[in-house]
């Protein structure tokens, strides 16, 4: 290949080749990947920037306390609530505590979810099952399960079957709701799609609706969760025993507002753990489903 050089303008050099072809052509220029925004990294760590507000509010508490501005018998002080907290773990009444809180909300999570998924798979793939269940549902899920502790008390006494059925209730709902509606939501050309490549109906409902309806249904068990926990907040208070909500009772007889607190932190960091625990799942469980994670 021979090169030749055209003389230079007046404002830029003009470098140009022959080609094989023997057509003159103008030399491209060095190219440079371009990045998209949304992928360059920033100075920050994310872990950094979302622990940034949890450790500015515990701060701002810590202050607070200090200057007396919230008196110890209205909020304790973040010292004073870890070394309370600590204590707790010591004698090992906070792990009992915890264990049998985690005991009930497990039993109560899972007969809500074979409750509400069964009730959503029956109305949803099924017109008649639909006319059967759905305005039931429909109705007992504006009925404020807290109003009916007082009738399980009737009816399982006060032992742990009413607190069971209060969590239970609480749970039934969100899931049945979510999963309804996701396979209601399903496309109906992929129902086509599939029925023109032979499928039966249980491959229909295995290959496309509940594969389509999982986004739906780990929504509503995440959801599912934390009305678990605020269920759990008062299924405690029926004649319990053991268990967070029973430490919270005995703190609040003798005005501990550090118990309280240390009570309510372990509420909020099992919340935190379970929803974790569901998004993880939700991760793996949804690969195929290219979501917009925010820029």
């Amino acid at each position: 290949m021979s090169i030749s050089h055209a003389p230079p303008g007046p404002s830029e050099p003009d470098i140009s080749y022959i080609s094989k072809d023997g057509e003159p052509s103008q030399a491209s220029p060095d190219l440079e990947p371009i990045v998209p925004a949304s992928t360059r990294r920033t100075r920050v760590p994310r872990w950094l920037r979302r622990t940034s507000g949890p450790v500015l509010l515990l701060a701002l508490w810590q202050l607070l306390s200090a200057t007396g501005v919230l008196a110890s018998d209205v909020l304790a002080s973040p010292g004073t609530i870890a070394r309370v907290g600590s204590d707790l773990i010591a004698d090992g009444s906070l792990p009992n505590a915890m264990g049998v809180s985690l005991q009930r909300v497990a039993v109560g999570l899972l007969l809500g979810t074979v409750v509400g998924t069964g009730l959503a798979l029956i109305s949803g793939l099924f017109r008649i099952g639909e006319d059967l269940v759905d305005a039931s549902v429909q109705m007992l899920r504006t009925v404020p399960f807290v109003g009916l502790i007082p009738l399980f008390i009737i009816w399982f006494g006060i032992g742990e079957a009413p607190k069971i059925a209060i969590i239970t209730l609480g749970v039934s709902f969100p899931l049945y709701l979510n999963v309804y509606a996701g396979i209601r939501g399903v496309d109906s050309q992929l129902i086509e799609a599939g029925e023109s490549l032979g499928l039966s109906r249980w491959g229909l409902v295995r290959h496309v609706v509940l594969p389509g309806a999982l986004p739906g249904a780990m929504t509503g068990l995440r959801y599912s969760l934390g009305i678990a926990w605020l269920a759990l907040v008062f299924a405690e208070q029926i004649n319990a025993d053991a268990g967070i909500g029973f430490l919270m009772v005995q703190a609040r007889d003798f005005l501990r507002t550090d118990v309280i607190v240390v009570c309510l932190i372990v509420y909020a960091f099992l919340g935190l753990l379970a929803d974790f625990i569901v998004r993880t799942l939700e991760r793996l469980l949804l690969q195929w489903r290219p979501t917009f994670t925010g820029r």
